[in-house]
């Protein structure tokens, strides 16, 4: 997907409805100083083009009990790539899931109630015909947990590129 432009309004749109997912546009529009419509047509904007994909909470999957979360690389045969996808669509502890260049073919992040679990997740999906081996390492703590928020921060104009 081409890169969408955001602009500063934007950016603390986008800002404020990341920390206060709960409150209403009218306020958000209220504290942005700009008229609800206009909000709402942003906000239309960003979801038509692709760069809002979602409304729901955010969830922690150690809250849910899976406390352990590991990743994994498939080798599989490209041929059966799709095949193998589909499977692991259907497996939930599979939180995602990337073709990858490099050593091994699928990257996968599985949540687990134990290391047992996620060893019973990846003997699942070696089961499928076309994964050939598996590599897997457990994450031990989060240095930097999952977020978009810096990069909107950047694209939009609010803060300085790094990196």
């Amino acid at each position: 997907m081409a890169r969408q432009g955001l602009d500063r309004l934007d950016g603390r749109m986008l800002r404020l409805l990341r920390e206060r997912p709960r409150e209403g546009l009218l306020e958000v529009a209220r504290q942005l100083g700009v008229a609800r419509g206009t909000l709402q047509a942003r906000l239309d904007r960003l979801t038509g083009s692709g760069v809002v994909t979602g409304y729901g909470p955010d969830v922690d999957v150690a809250a849910l009990g899976h406390v352990v979360q590991a990743f994994t690389t498939f080798e599989v045969d490209q041929s059966a790539r799709e095949a193998i996808a589909v499977r692991m669509r259907a497996v939930p502890q599979i939180l995602e899931a990337h073709v990858v260049t490099g050593p091994g073919d699928i990257w996968c992040r599985i949540a687990g109630t134990s290391n047992q679990h996620v060893q019973q997740v990846i003997d699942h999906v070696l089961e499928v015909p076309g994964v050939r081996r598996s590599t897997t390492v457990i994450a031990l703590s989060a240095v930097v947990p999952y977020r978009v928020q810096p990069l909107v921060d950047q694209v939009s104009g609010l803060s300085q590129p790094r990196g």
